[in-house]
């Protein structure tokens, strides 16, 4: 296993950020962690890394416990924090020759160069970092936790930033990574997760509430359905707890709420009815199908 979580747990004043989960994930695999904000996702990315100690529990990479071997951990992980800390004046070129000096590696202008390839950063590379855009300055971040050639890629919100266009390159880049490397990264982007995931984590509360493989995950929720109704008036909550297929509800605001159900249909044909009889306009009706949101809502409220 290249990542091995076992009973960890870490508690701020009264809050358990996290609260002794365990999880392995092995080479080649790319792993998608889920979660709420607040819900423990970067304080175990942190503990994994080494960069935050735990209060118990243990975490081994490539065999070895962070605790024990801090340094050498750090050595085979490639780590994007959420914050994304760069010297911001320094220029790129420069500054992914200092990360490559700090791992000692012994041909520091061939790395510098294959990372910045890698990441799309040629036409940027002769820039200040300050001078970047939000998106070119996630990429930096990115060859720097991809520039030693690591083991493990621990991935906090990677593609925090960029536009769709950057989203599809460095999708690809961590898909090609993610070949003989062990890749965890957290999004709140859930269809990026779909496209790049074969396994999801989710965690909610300092607990891991699912850990499964997509499809897996799906298919458990296959009886579960979204429907989304909006009115063009207030509508009194009251009249649509007593829709009798209806599971969950949800306002989300004034005459528009989210429903959990098993029979997308029937709900949908007792709203209409509800409507004519109480004489209100819909201004939209919409079943959503067994997608892996339908799945992290349902887990995480």
């Amino acid at each position: 296993m290249s990542i091995e979580v076992n009973l960890l747990a870490k508690q701020y004043d009264e809050q358990k950020a996290v609260n002794q989960i365990s999880f392995s994930i092995q080479k080649g695999e790319i792993v998608g962690f889920l979660g709420p904000n607040g819900a423990g996702k970067s304080t175990t990315m942190k503990m994994i890394t080494g960069y935050l100690g735990s209060d118990s529990g243990s975490v081994k990479v490539c065999g070895r416990e962070v605790a024990e071997n801090p340094i050498a951990i750090k050595k085979k992980i490639g780590y994007l924090p959420e914050s994304n800390p760069l010297y911001q004046d320094m220029y790129v070129r420069e500054y992914l020759g200092f990360i490559s000096g700090v791992h000692q590696l012994a041909n520091l202008k061939e790395a510098v160069e294959k990372a910045i390839v890698l990441t799309g950063l040629s036409l940027e590379s002769k820039k200040k970092i300050s001078q970047l855009s939000k998106g070119y300055k996630q990429r930096v971040g990115l060859a720097a936790a991809l520039i030693h050639d690591p083991e493990v890629l621990i991935l906090d919100e990677p593609t925090s930033g960029l536009d769709p266009n950057q989203i599809i390159e460095i999708r690809n880049v961590i898909k090609e990574q993610g070949k003989d490397k062990t890749v965890l990264f957290s999004s709140h982007i859930l269809q990026e997760v779909e496209a790049i995931c074969d396994r999801v984590i989710i965690i909610h509360k300092g607990n891991i509430v699912a850990d499964d493989q997509l499809v897996h995950l799906q298919h458990t929720y296959t009886d579960l359905h979204t429907v989304t109704v909006q009115f063009e008036e207030a509508v009194d909550r009251q009249w649509m707890e007593t829709i009798s297929e209806m599971i969950k509800i949800e306002q989300v605001k004034e005459g528009y709420f989210k429903f959990q159900t098993s029979s997308p249909e029937k709900l949908r044909k007792q709203l209409l009815q509800m409507a004519i009889d109480r004489n209100l306009n819909i201004v939209s009706l919409q079943a959503e199908g067994h997608s892996l949101e339908a799945v992290f809502r349902n887990l995480t409220t």
